[in-house]
This record gives structure tokens, C-alpha cells and sequence, in this order.
């Protein structure tokens, strides 16, 4: 735990309920509602009855406030080092968050202190000026509904550009690259942020005339056998993806996960790094990939050693 119970449940909710009794407005109903609102369900028992009771001695016997001020909770020297520390993850940056109030604070860790094994080395090049002004001017269009001209490169290196409508940035944590989502023509596009060489902002467009194409979506169904935590694991792994989850057995799971055609390699290299914990049962491409993943391991696996 980084942080102290000091802001814990508790905390929030009898910071809430002294607010609300400083204005003078505070009743028994209101005190209950606040508590059930805001905290667990077994807090509605004991958190009304410690501060009418006197057992904290936050509130009078009309339910006003002793203090003469609203609470506030500021940040502890721990919590701001973690902030900074987020703020400057290169990819935050591009957001332009406030940092106002954190200029003199040590971040808690550097960015180079966690190294990821399982992610590309070849990720977006975010303090690049031109990338983060593209993708400043892309975030500003998708928010201002407004069109872009954008000029990039393919995957040959021929040059392209046209009109479009964006709508949506994706990020691949495995690929560690952002892509745009755009429409035109009747047509979706999608762009790595990094082939973009320049954009231009253009007129604003009525969303409810715009018909979005629908992606198609694939599914994947899988077995999934429970042990050394694979269930809590697996769910947290695929958290960003629509799933299902059916238990077959005490420890037998069936998980039927949609994605996207373009992310069928990225979902191939997750998958295959469970090893015999999940088993594949559908699609039959899928299985067919995923056993020619694996024989070709094993061959090099064999040439390496020599057998």
C-alpha cells in the first residue's frame, strides 16, 4: 500500500457529511443517504451512530458542524511524488495534464525503472515535437468535432492524404503505438499516429449526419483451466476487450473474447504466454496459427540445442 488510510473510505465519507453539515442543511435521512452512497454497505450502521453518539465529535446535537471551516484533504508529500511520477510518462504528457503545484516535487520512481519484457521496443516516438503536435491537433478535432486533412505514410512508404472525420484514438500497450480512427467515403480508416506527417485542422461537422462504419469483430473462444490464479489473471489480461465468462466445472472456464482483425497477432502472442492454462477451441484459423506458432518454436528450440 503507497498510501495511508488517512484518505480511506471512512475519511471521504465524513468529509462529505461535514460539508454538507457546515451549510446547515444536514438531517438524520440526508446523514444516511450520504454514508450509503458513499461508503460500503455495513458503514450505514456505524458511521451515523459514531457521530450523533459523540463517539466522533465532529457534529452537535443538531447535526451542525464544530469545525469552522469545510474539510479539505490535501495531498500528502507521497501521493504528489506519485503524481509526478505518472506525469511524466511521456504518453501522459501528450495529454498536457495540469501539473500546477507539482514543479519542486521528486517523482516517487524514474520512467526507466520498470523494463516490460513483453512489449515491442519499436514504440510511438512521443517527445518527438511533430508527433506531439499531431497528436495535440487530432485530440483537439475528435473533442471540437471538426475534419482533418492528414498527409501520411503507408506501409510501402508511399505518401498518402486525404479528408476525414476522426472519431477515436486507440493505444496498444504491446505494440506501445497509438493509432487514429477516422471515417471517409463510407470507409474506416485506421492510421498509426507515427505514419502521420502533418494534419490540418478543417470546418466542424454535425455528428448526428455522420454514420460510423462498424467494425467487425471477431471471436475467440477459450478453455480456461484455473490454476495458480489463471481465472483473476486472465480477466485482468483481456480487461480492455468485450468478454464472456461461463463456468463449466470447480476449475473449467469458457471465455469468449471479441477483437479486432488488426489485433489478431498482439491477441496470438497474449494467448500463447498463459501456455496449457488456456486452450483455444474456436476459430479454427486461430488454432491453426497458434499451432504453427508453437511448432515453430519447437523447431528452433531443437536446431538451437543441437537435437
Amino acid at each position: 500500500m503507497l498510501f495511508s488510510e488517512i484518505y480511506g473510505s471512512y475519511f471521504r465519507v465524513v468529509a462529505a457529511v461535514l460539508a454538507e453539515a457546515a451549510e446547515g442543511g444536514l438531517t438524520d435521512r440526508r446523514l444516511t443517504a450520504l454514508v450509503q452512497e458513499k461508503a460500503f454497505a455495513e458503514s450505514a450502521l456505524a458511521i451515523p451512530a459514531s457521530l450523533k453518539s459523540g463517539g466522533w465529535p465532529l457534529l452537535d446535537e443538531k447535526l451542525h458542524s464544530v469545525l469552522h471551516h469545510k474539510p479539505t484533504m490535501p495531498l500528502t508529500a507521497l501521493q504528489k511524488r506519485w503524481l509526478k511520477a505518472l506525469l511524466s510518462d511521456p504518453r501522459i504528457a501528450l495529454f498536457q495534464p495540469d501539473t500546477t503545484g507539482l514543479e519542486d516535487v521528486e517523482p516517487l520512481y524514474a520512467q526507466n525503472t520498470f523494463v516490460l519484457f513483453d512489449q515491442y521496443a519499436d514504440g510511438d516516438p512521443y517527445e518527438d515535437p511533430n508527433y506531439a503536435a499531431c497528436f495535440r491537433l487530432i485530440l483537439n478535432a475528435i473533442r471540437d468535432k471538426r475534419m482533418l486533412r492528414l498527409q501520411f505514410r503507408g506501409h510501402t512508404g508511399s505518401r498518402h492524404s486525404f479528408v476525414c472525420i476522426p472519431y477515436q484514438l486507440e493505444y496498444s500497450a504491446k505494440d506501445d503505438k497509438f493509432r487514429l480512427l477516422a471515417t471517409g467515403k463510407q470507409r474506416l480508416y485506421t492510421v498509426n499516429l507515427a505514419r502521420i506527417q502533418s494534419c490540418e485542422l478543417l470546418g466542424t461537422y454535425d455528428p448526428k449526419a455522420v454514420t460510423y462504419p462498424q467494425r467487425q469483430l471477431n471471436e475467440l473462444v477459450l478453455l480456461l483451466h484455473d490454476e495458480r490464479n489463471a481465472l483473476e489473471r486472465v480477466l485482468l489480461h483481456f480487461s480492455h476487450l468485450e468478454k464472456e465468462t461461463l463456468k463449466l466445472d470447480n476449475k473449467l472456464y469458457q471465455i469468449k473474447l471479441r477483437y479486432d482483425k488488426d489485433d489478431e497477432t498482439e491477441l496470438l502472442i497474449r494467448v500463447l504466454s498463459f501456455g496449457p492454462v488456456l486452450e483455444v477451441k474456436a476459430p479454427d484459423a486461430f488454432r491453426k496459427q497458434l499451432r504453427d506458432c508453437i511448432q515453430a518454436q519447437i523447431r528452433s528450440t531443437l536446431i538451437s540445442t543441437g537435437i
